[in-house]
């Protein structure tokens, strides 16, 4: 229950970072992600298309204008633009010119085919022809043209990619053409996508922090190049056909991808010309070789491989197809809002941790104690007129739960620190810490039982120190109050690999200590429940109070020391903490300085 509102309240936090989480669990595989697969436009770029003055034509006597006005009679221009191309294409042209023209067929994009098509007729000259723009390699293939040009096309659109200049291409059939499609090319759209301005800083966090993260992208695999350039990427940037192109049937069955291509995909610094089902490919490969992967998107061809990464993110203005296979939906544009939501579930990952280490002490020391008391110590043993067996009443039980469990929910709003590297569980490093501080504890709670039965003796050590003769009772609610108050001190033991003041406890989580252990103290002095336990004195309660912050320094010390011996044997890494006020910090540098 407290994991699951740790995570709860986690999604919260995200939300207010502008990720909202459709799936909880998606917590923990954020925070253990080790490769994000991020699309480029859009993620890594503005999505801002600038035209460049530069548009070369093929055909003889087509000018500029015309390619321009080509290019927008191939989108709705009556309809506000849907992405980023068509506003680039209808904000260049006065749609007045386009006026005396209607659509009589109309294909929108499709990321297979790589273009948009259109069935035009002009009212005026009744004047029929059929015009596409698209990816200029799947224009060029398709026009009559092809053998002339085609040298000339290619080297322009490899010029242009090398600068990082994207390149869009527009054909159209001869007046009367709609039929025999005989596309002729006539000329190129040329356009700047240029990176966000705390892209290079974010990808360079995100390195920082254990998370590699590989380019997708429909583009020219020079423009990639280019692009992971400037970004500090790596410019290790596979095409197309380097992967295989399989169907979903086969996608799906596949048990081998992880084998044949995921050490090409891992060492990759991204992928260009790819297909939706190479992005699905991509996505299982390097599962198959044991990441925790991420995949970002947008559009319903993405789909697919958000469904199936570990960690699906649809980016802001995704569709509602891309929205519903994702984990985790995000509300402002680039990578930056990614970057953020993984430092905030680190730290989530991190209070489930600390719950589970102290949940663990707490239950050894509970349970071992209950056991040991009730084999080995017999009380008629001290006294004949007590019991043969040391027992707790069972509302003793019910309280130490009631308070302790009912409270311990504030770990959920501790103050905690991200690691600098993915988390993951590691169940037996966690049970060894656990050990540590409940097996102390214990410890310190049989010390107390065997003082306190002895304490009718004269020559006891117990009255040594001046402390009084207890009843049975009283041995009973005293021994109730150093388990509630122990098992209390151990959040702070278990919330920290150094000692427990080395990080400040949030607001929330002291209140609940002083709570619970005000309530338990109060309870073993006025014991108002009877079943043979009686309350103690105040200064009794006050001498348990200290015995149990003396055993708290001892249970830290050992923790201390199991972290120690733990990293020498290499078993658990000495890792550093993100610095949140560095990492915002960094940011707004990275984009005041463009």
């Amino acid at each position: 229950v407290v994991c699951t509102t740790t995570l709860a309240l986690g999604c919260h936090e995200l939300a207010a970072e502008k990720a909202i989480v459709a799936r909880l669990s998606s917590v923990e595989e954020l925070a253990g992600m080790t490769i994000l697969c991020s699309d480029k436009t859009g993620t890594l770029t503005l999505n801002k298309m600038m035209l460049q003055d530069y548009l070369p034509t093929f055909v003889p006597d087509v000018t500029r204008e015309e390619v321009l006005k080509m290019a927008a009679l191939a989108a709705k221009w009556w309809e506000p633009p849907k992405d980023a191309l068509d506003t680039l294409v209808l904000n260049s042209v006065d749609r007045i010119m386009l006026d005396p023209y209607e659509h009589t067929d109309y294909v929108p994009f499709d990321p297979i085919i790589k273009r948009t098509e259109a069935t035009v007729k002009n009212e005026t000259t009744g004047e029929k022809f059929v015009v596409t723009k698209g990816a200029p390699h799947v224009l060029l293939e398709m026009s009559v043209n092809k053998d002339k040009i085609g040298k000339d096309v290619e080297e322009k659109v490899l010029e242009l990619a090398h600068r990082g200049i994207r390149s869009l291409a527009v054909a159209r059939t001869k007046n009367g053409d709609i039929t025999e499609r005989k596309f002729e090319f006539i000329g190129i759209l040329t356009f700047l996508d240029p990176p966000r301005p705390d892209t290079k800083h974010t990808i360079d966090c995100a390195n920082e922090f254990g998370v590699s993260v590989k380019m997708i992208t429909g583009d020219h695999r020079a423009i990639a190049v280019e692009t992971c350039r400037t970004l500090g990427m790596g410019t290790n940037v596979l095409g197309a056909e380097k992967l295989p192109l399989l169907t979903a049937q086969e996608l799906e069955a596949s048990t081998t991808l992880g084998r044949d291509y995921g050490e090409m995909c891992r060492q990759a610094d991204g992928f260009a010309q790819v297909f939706p089902e190479h992005k699905y490919l991509i996505i299982e490969a390097l599962r198959q070789q044991g990441y925790l992967v991420g995949m970002t998107g947008d559009g319903v061809n993405d789909a697919p491989a958000l469904k199936r990464s570990d960690v699906g993110i649809a980016v802001q203005g995704a569709t509602s197809a891309a929205q519903a296979a994702a984990d985790i939906v995000l509300t402002q544009p680039g990578l930056s809002t990614i970057v953020t939501a993984i430092v905030t579930s680190r730290k989530i990952f991190q209070r489930m941790k600390n719950f589970v280490i102290y949940r663990v002490a707490c239950t050894e020391q509970l349970l071992f104690f209950f056991f040991i008391s009730c084999i080995f110590y017999h009380p008629n043993e001290y006294n004949a007129d007590w019991p043969s067996y040391f027992a707790i009443p069972v509302i003793a039980l019910v309280t130490i739960t009631i308070l302790n469990d009912g409270t311990i929910i504030s770990v959920a709003y501790d103050h905690v620190d991200a690691s600098v590297k993915p988390e993951k569980w590691d169940l037996n490093i966690l049970y060894i810490v656990s050990s540590a501080v409940g097996m102390v504890a214990l410890i310190g709670s049989i010390v107390l039982l065997e003082l306190s039965l002895d304490s009718q003796s004269p020559d006891s050590m117990w009255r040594s120190m001046g402390l009084p003769a207890m009843t049975y009772g009283e041995i009973q609610t005293l021994m109730y109050l150093k388990i509630s108050l122990s098992d209390y001190f151990s959040v702070f033991n278990s919330r920290t690999k150094g000692w427990m003041w080395s990080r400040m406890p949030s607001i929330v989580l002291v209140g609940a200590f002083v709570l619970a252990t005000t309530c338990s103290t109060f309870l073993a002095v006025y014991w108002p429940f009877g079943n043979g336990m009686q309350g103690i004195e105040w200064d009794l309660a006050v001498y348990c109070w200290l015995y149990v912050i003396m055993w708290a320094f001892i249970q830290d010390a050992a923790k201390v020391v199991t972290y120690k011996i733990l990293q020498s044997f290499g078993w658990v890494e000495s890792v550093k903490v993100i610095d949140e006020k560095a990492l915002k910090r960094g940011r707004e540098a990275a984009v005041g300085a463009l």
